[in-house]
């Protein structure tokens, strides 16, 4: 009650229908009703004369309008073949909804409204889902269309978008407002079957409706909510497929994954956990399916083993642990030394790895047993450490053995070759030698008491700051 609801009314028919439902709605719902409109432009006059029928339409009703007009540079594809179809389209209309949601976060953030509603409609949730099976998809995926969003940031919500209509079918709303006299626009691009979901709308849902029955698209619909549903359930009630590396609380994780916690997990959580885990650390890397299982492959081979991501990104099989490296140039050249002082606690750009060190002040019961390890005191660490790849000649001691080792021994028995094994990177602290080496036990000196409540965790942190 007493919501400030925004319509995104484009002009067509299913957004026309949403705004008369909520005008016929809005004394019992107790609403405030405004209309927004976004023109990219991208059809011309035509799409003013969109802009032009919504303002008008909202002056009748006595409707605050909240127009923006946002051009889209490019003009739409008419690639014809599946495999390529609408490549150019597909970006620019991804580039448009940016912007309508941008425009639409803006006026919840602004305090004009604090709900914004969509008419994507139940054709368009059966689209969405077919499209994304055919693509290559996961239940995530499946999920399709979210009834609601919340707009958030830094975990403050100042507003959402919901879609009240996805259980109701285009021709309904049609039928609802030629019952009401009420005229609507149709956009010529939809008509195109060039473009893919076009071929879906206009060519593969009428024939799934003739050959199965009208309750087919229905069941897609009832999929798509069985699907939010098993997302919703591993993202509450599984934590261990999140991809979190260390204590609780920690909002950027180290770059690699525990072989032993990644094998502990049955089939279905692993998957899970290695596409969380490579979304945190390259949210633009195209996660396909075969992907993930090439990555469990590698998990469950030999040290010293990678696998070639774009970008020029390796997973690389390690002793106890599956690690994000970035080759230097891409692959190309040779590796260099580099050294950078890090404060304690503070973070350092380590460009030789495309990673930054951080050097955090934890909870120390927080972090996982197996872990606990790589804790230092923080009674005995000093404010600044070196950041460097390891030289010929130094020297470690992980806890729990019986001598220091050659650094470069203790790669070899990790099988790590090349750029990889050249840029390893230590801590240094002034007259104590090293004190922290990546994926290694810090030495019993420096270790963290197992009482401890805080500690020092120097970790690799995927991405630049």
């Amino acid at each position: 009650m007493g919501d400030r609801l925004a319509v995104a009314v484009s002009g067509g028919a299913d957004s026309v229908a949403l705004l008369c439902l909520l005008l016929e709605l809005r004394a019992e719902l107790g609403i405030v009703l405004s209309v927004a409109h976004v023109n990219h432009k991208l059809r011309g006059e035509e799409a003013d004369e969109d802009e032009r029928f919504v303002a008008k339409l909202a002056r009748q009703h006595g409707l605050e309008l909240h127009a923006c007009v946002a051009p889209i540079n490019g003009k739409r594809s008419s690639d014809k073949s599946l495999g390529k179809s609408s490549g150019v389209s597909s970006g620019i209309e991804a580039a448009a909804r940016k912007q309508r949601y941008d425009f639409f976060r803006q006026l919840a953030r602004e305090s004009r409204v604090t709900k914004i509603a969509t008419a994507h409609t139940l054709d368009d949730q059966a689209e969405t889902v077919l499209l994304r099976i055919f693509r290559g998809t996961g239940i995530r995926g499946l999920s399709g269309i979210h009834p609601r969003i919340v707009f958030e940031e830094e975990g403050h919500a100042f507003g959402e978008l919901v879609r009240p209509l996805l259980g109701f079918r285009r021709a309904a709303l049609q039928d609802f407002l030629r019952e009401r006299g009420q005229s609507w626009r149709e956009d010529s691009s939809n008509r195109d079957i060039a473009f893919l979901r076009n071929r879906a709308r206009h060519r593969l849902l009428p024939m799934i409706g003739e050959e199965f029955g009208e309750a087919a698209i229905e069941h897609m619909g009832e999929l798509a909510e069985i699907a939010r549903a098993e997302e919703e359930h591993w993202e509450r009630m599984h934590p261990e497929i999140r991809s979190h590396g260390g204590g609780a609380a920690e909002t950027r994780q180290a770059a690699s994954l525990r072989v032993e916690r990644l094998s502990a997990l049955p089939l279905a959580a692993q998957r899970r956990l290695v596409r969380a885990w490579l979304e945190t650390h390259l949210p633009d890397l195209s996660i396909s399916f075969r992907l993930i299982e090439e990555a469990l492959e590698l998990e469950r081979g030999a040290a010293g083993k990678k696998l070639k991501l774009p970008g020029g990104w390796n997973l690389r099989r390690g002793r106890h642990e599956v690690s994000l490296e970035l080759e230097p140039s891409g692959g190309r050249g040779e590796a260099a030394d580099y050294e950078y002082a890090l404060a304690v606690p503070g973070a350092v750009e380590v460009p030789e790895l495309g990673a930054c060190i951080e050097a955090r002040v934890v909870d120390a019961t927080g972090v996982p047993e197996d872990e606990r390890g790589e804790l230092l005191d923080l009674a005995r660490m000093p404010k600044e450490v070196l950041i460097r790849n390891w030289r010929a000649g130094d020297r470690f001691w992980p806890a729990h053995t019986a001598a220091t080792k050659k650094v470069k021994e203790l790669l070899s028995d990790r099988h790590a070759t090349g750029v990889a094994k050249k840029l390893w990177p230590v801590a240094v602290a002034k007259g104590c030698g090293l004190i922290w080496m990546r994926g290694f036990a810090v030495p019993a000196a420096f270790r963290a008491p197992a009482r401890a409540s805080k500690a020092i965790w120097i970790r690799e942190i995927a991405g630049m700051l």
